[in-house]
């Protein structure tokens, strides 16, 4: 009856492996993942500063400006290269304008350089306003005014 079966022979070989490897592996581990900071004696977390917190993630939606500037939007169009919301107001009429690339946002104004006027733009978005509200709007979402009527030219 000394004679032993082969499968619990490989069975005990990997019980006998994995506490080998755990005992191996678990210090390096442990190491690794240390709560104190370099020579410091300080928890990692009090050596190191905090990370910055980004001001912006991603290009804003026509929604989010829309809610920011006090109105509820109605989407005109939603293309692979803008969204445009219109947003009616007691103050006036304004259209937002969003983009997924900014070389689409410089196409759009390009394009609108042969009407003229004075735009809000932002990263990725555009707002057409009347004058009236344009100062209101900026203080509301930020973003620079860009007046295309320079670029107008006129037979």
């Amino acid at each position: 009856m000394s004679q032993q079966h082969p499968q619990r022979s490989s069975s005990r070989r990997g019980v006998a492996l994995a506490a080998l490897l755990t005992a191996l592996v678990l210090p390096l581990a442990t190491a690794c993942t240390s709560d104190t900071g370099p020579d410091t004696g300080k928890k990692a977390s009090e050596s190191m500063p905090p990370a910055p917190v980004a001001a912006v993630v991603a290009p804003a939606k026509v929604e989010v400006i829309a809610k920011l500037t006090g109105c509820e939007v109605t989407i005109r169009t939603d293309a692979a290269e803008l969204r445009e919301g219109v947003c009616h107001t007691a103050d006036g009429d304004y259209l937002i304008t969003t983009f997924p690339q900014e070389k689409y946002k410089l196409i759009w104004l390009d394009s609108a350089a042969v009407y003229g006027g004075r735009y809000l733009v932002g990263n990725k978005w555009v707002i057409t306003a009347p004058p009236k509200l344009q100062e209101s709007l900026r203080q509301k979402v930020g973003g620079t005014f860009e007046d295309l009527n320079d670029h107008n030219t006129q037979s």
